[in-house]
């Protein structure tokens, strides 16, 4: 990362009351606009990871967030290395932060670690901006070469950013929902066979997520014939806008 051109990336555009308390998801928009100004293309919640970004000719970069500096955020920092050796740990700048008067041993032990650290300041007019502290080092732990191709093709897989990094205990749009969604659009005018739904929707593999059929969406009629069940009925109006998304995604 150039620390001389992005060392502080000023965010205008997300402001939050005054009486809100600041959540790891207010966190999100700053760290995605930051890295988004160097060129990475930013998604979140991809394979557990918070954040990841992703810029030709870099390795993948990896960004959790977190209100305050804990252990929790260092023993999810140290996984993450499994799918990169770019991680980058995002905090809170506040007087809760845990970092306050301690900052020089964070420093050290995320130097140690291989982390990079990036301070998200969310002022009184809350107008965010994002400050580099230290860039990631070399990790003495290498990263699963399995599980960094399966980062990256869940990343390519998936289509815009439909969640917010730092969420919990909400469903995620992983490229396999996005499928199943795409799908389920299709089926709202009518069954139709697997031939037809595979040459609307442009997906290969339409066959195992009908036959897996992991939401319950859909109902086999006859050998190779589909139509939306009940719950797949509701869950077009549940999902309306999300399939406007997908299949609108510049407007």
């Amino acid at each position: 990362m150039n620390k001389t051109n992005f060392k502080i990336f000023f965010i205008d555009r997300y402001q939050l009351t005054m009486t809100q308390a600041i959540r790891e998801t207010d966190l999100y928009q700053p760290v995605k606009m930051f890295f988004e100004a160097q060129g990475y293309e930013v998604k979140s919640e991809v394979c557990g990871c918070d954040v990841v970004a992703i810029k030709a000719n870099n390795p993948i970069t990896i960004i959790e967030l977190k209100t305050r500096f804990n252990l929790e955020l260092l023993l999810q920092g140290v996984d993450r290395l499994s799918y990169s050796n770019t991680i980058y740990l995002a905090i809170l700048e506040s007087p809760n932060s845990g970092l306050k008067n301690r900052l020089n041993k964070v420093k050290k032990l995320c130097y140690i670690l291989g982390f990079g650290i990036l301070l998200v300041t969310i002022p009184v007019d809350k107008v965010g901006y994002v400050t580099t502290i230290l860039e990631p080092a070399s990790s003495r732990l290498s990263n699963n070469k399995r599980k960094s191709k399966k980062l990256s093709k869940e990343f390519q897989n998936r289509c815009g950013d439909l969640n917010t990094g730092g969420s919990t205990r909400i469903p995620i749009m992983t490229a396999y929902r996005q499928n199943a969604l795409r799908v389920l659009n299709s089926l709202q005018n009518g069954r139709k066979t697997i031939a037809e739904l595979r040459e609307q929707t442009g997906i290969n593999n339409i066959g195992n997520i009908l036959q897996r059929n992991f939401y319950g969406w859909f109902l086999r009629t006859e050998r190779g014939v589909y139509e939306l069940s009940t719950e797949g009925l509701k869950s077009t109006q549940k999902y309306a806008h999300v399939i406007r998304e997908l299949t609108n995604p510049y407007k």
